[in-house]
């Protein structure tokens, strides 16, 4: 593998895992309101594979936060208890902006990336051309 495919691996890598990362935050921000929900979070892990020392971006599984739940007070929720409160999401508005932000930043950076190298193999094949 030439190592322009490389870096295109590696960054294509980076596309796709932050790309699930965002899914997964825009799944929270969706769901703030949702009585119950516990916020989903992903981490990184970085794999190697067998035939080249090229690393990639792999996300591990869903993680849900195990973070206790809000409690809501609202005597006629159809969800409420006799004492008028429910559990409500253990989602934060503020994390979740950071962690779209953070994603989005990686992502264009990714982005970036691949295409400097998309960029430099065509500049490579046209001086072979000539």
């Amino acid at each position: 593998m030439s190592d322009f495919m490389k870096a295109l691996s590696v960054s294509a890598s980076g596309l796709k895992a932050q790309a699930q990362r965002l899914r997964h935050v825009s799944e929270n921000i969706a769901n703030t309101d949702t009585p119950g929900y516990r916020r989903k979070s992903v981490s990184f892990e970085t794999e190697f594979g067998s035939r080249d020392s090229v690393g990639r971006v792999e996300t591990s599984r869903v993680h849900l936060d195990r973070s206790e739940l809000a409690k809501v007070y609202d005597p006629s929720h159809p969800m409420a208890d006799e004492t008028g409160y429910y559990d409500g999401s253990n989602v934060n508005l503020v994390i979740e902006i950071a962690d779209a932000r953070e994603a989005q930043r990686s992502y264009e950076a990714n982005l970036k990336m691949f295409d400097q190298a998309r960029q430099m193999s065509a500049s490579l094949m046209e001086l072979l051309r000539r």
